[in-house]
């Protein structure tokens, strides 16, 4: 293909953007800036009844946390304008008359109650070839009448006219050539004059046409349309410059038949959506920037739910998928949803920011728990975080890893007292403070050599010592290399923790 590759997302702003979405526009974006190509965001506002206030905000502001760039669209703009359908009103009338003038359409008056009554006495009823001529439509009423209907105010619709008898290909670059005949297509909806707004299958036509789209990368959901987007397109002539298909597999739920959705999500306690949607009156969906995962921790993630990069590789920036991205590498069938691989990914990306980076992320959960950040050097709050940070997946978990850096503990874990605390530890760690108190040099290796001599002279049981100390110092026996620990907090607080141990541990009865 010779033109430029240009690409569009296309959602409906009924609702927050669900996580296969996200999938697919990054797919479109992967593949847009791979081919030097552009990425056109279009909002899909023709269902009225549904829009719902603030799902438009909610995309841009997704797709911006996420680094899918976009290079067309309502905020940004461009050539091929407007981008949002209810907007285009006047460009739809315009081809929905084409249709009309040449036969490829008619109009029709059937009312919801006809139509119902219709499926009531015909088994398995579709608006086709083979009842279209039962019907009030414009094939079937004198020109006249259909004149006076609509200028008496009678709501119609205007239906796609499908020539049955037909094979018509669909040439999928995922999944081959896919071949329907055409008599088992109904002749859908295009337009409604009641909102006069097209359908998605008109509107979806005209718009990648105009704004000369040359793939559409969309959920294998929508493959059962493409054979009426082909007889579409050639109905307006445009055949020799329709956009390629791939139609991507369905994201699945992580147990079970069927395709992941918020029910899934609400199950087994992770997100479905890229940000916390807040319905009006509803209840509050949580959001996978709100829990704390990273945004390419996410992109990463949903890139490998159906394509893989040729070999083991699963650590991928953006700028590395889009050099390796390729749809021959797309799986056909539907990826699984493995949130507690997601949780991984989130693990790993926060291991390659630095601590000064974690540092900064961590101090709104600090005063989220009521420490000041500002009453600690940001050097001291990055050398904490260092510590711990292999044992988080988020970074609220570091409040429970690193907690004891920045408040001394109150309560020590009773399985630690039972089993490390006796009658004779309060002594040995008033011993301790002394020895800790005439170390000149507190540093880490200086310190652990000074206090393991002292254990060894007095022939004290090393565990015992060592994880009475650290439950003084930490609250409970766990936590980074204790001379670690204790030299990032000082000699004197080391000291005032011991000796509040000492007096505040109690054995058990």
């Amino acid at each position: 293909m010779d033109r430029k590759v240009r690409v569009r997302f296309a959602p409906s702003p009924t609702g927050p953007l669900h996580i296969g979405g996200v999938r697919t526009a990054l797919y479109n974006y992967l593949f847009a800036r791979q081919n030097g190509g552009d990425m056109i965001l279009r909002i899909e506002d023709t269902d009225s009844n549904r829009f719902v206030p603030g799902a438009e905000d909610y995309i841009n502001e997704a797709l911006a946390w996420l680094g899918i760039g976009i290079d067309e669209g309502v905020r940004e703009g461009g050539a091929y304008g407007p981008y949002k359908q209810s907007e285009r009103r006047d460009i739809y009338r315009e081809h929905v008359g084409r249709l009309l003038d040449r036969g490829k359409a008619y109009i029709a008056f059937d009312t919801p109650a006809e139509l119902e009554e219709k499926r009531k006495s015909v088994p398995n009823f579709q608006y086709d070839a083979t009842t279209r001529g039962s019907m009030r439509n414009s094939l079937t009423m004198k020109g006249g009448e259909v004149d006076r209907l609509i200028s008496e105010g009678h709501p119609y619709v205007v239906r796609f006219k499908v020539e049955p008898g037909r094979d018509v290909v669909v040439n999928d670059l995922l999944r081959g050539k896919v071949t329907i005949n055409s008599s088992v297509l109904d002749d859908k909806v295009l337009y409604k004059s009641a909102d006069d707004l097209p359908t998605y299958h008109l509107a979806n036509i005209v718009d990648d046409h105009l704004m000369e789209v040359t793939h559409v990368i969309r959920g294998e959901e929508w493959l059962p349309s493409a054979p009426l987007h082909v007889l579409l397109y050639e109905a307006f002539g445009w055949a020799d410059t329709a956009p390629a298909f791939v139609h991507l597999p369905l994201l699945l739920k992580p147990d079970g038949k069927g395709k992941l959705s918020k029910r899934d999500g609400d199950r087994l306690g992770f997100p479905v959506f890229p940000l916390e949607w807040h319905p009006e009156g509803g209840e509050v969906c949580s959001g996978y920037r709100e829990s704390g995962y990273l945004p390419e921790a996410v992109v990463n993630f949903l890139a490998l739910l159906g394509w893989n990069p040729g070999d083991d590789s699963e650590l991928m920036t953006m700028d590395e998928l889009i050099k390796r991205f390729d749809l021959a590498h797309c799986s056909r069938s539907g990826a699984r949803f493995d949130f507690e691989k997601g949780k991984w990914f989130n693990h790993e990306y926060l291991l390659k920011k630095t601590d000064e980076e974690l540092a900064r992320l961590f101090k709104p959960v600090l005063r989220e728990h009521g420490v000041n950040p500002d009453d600690f050097t940001d050097e001291y709050i990055a050398r904490a975080v260092g510590m711990v940070k292999s044992r988080i997946y988020f970074v609220r978990d570091l409040w429970d890893q690193a907690r004891f850096f920045f408040v001394a503990p109150s309560e020590y874990a009773p399985k630690d007292v039972k089993k490390r605390w006796n009658a004779d530890t309060p002594r040995i760690m008033e011993e301790l403070t002394e020895v800790i108190r005439g170390i000149d040099d507190f540093s880490s290796a200086a310190a652990e050599k000074v206090v393991l001599d002292w254990i060894a002279s007095k022939g004290y049981h090393l565990g015992n010592v060592m994880n009475a100390f650290r439950l003084t110092v930490v609250g409970e026996c766990k936590g980074p290399h204790m001379f670690d620990i204790t030299e990032l907090m000082g000699k004197e607080e080391t000291i005032n923790r011991i000796n509040r141990g000492r007096r505040a541990i109690t054995l058990p009865e």
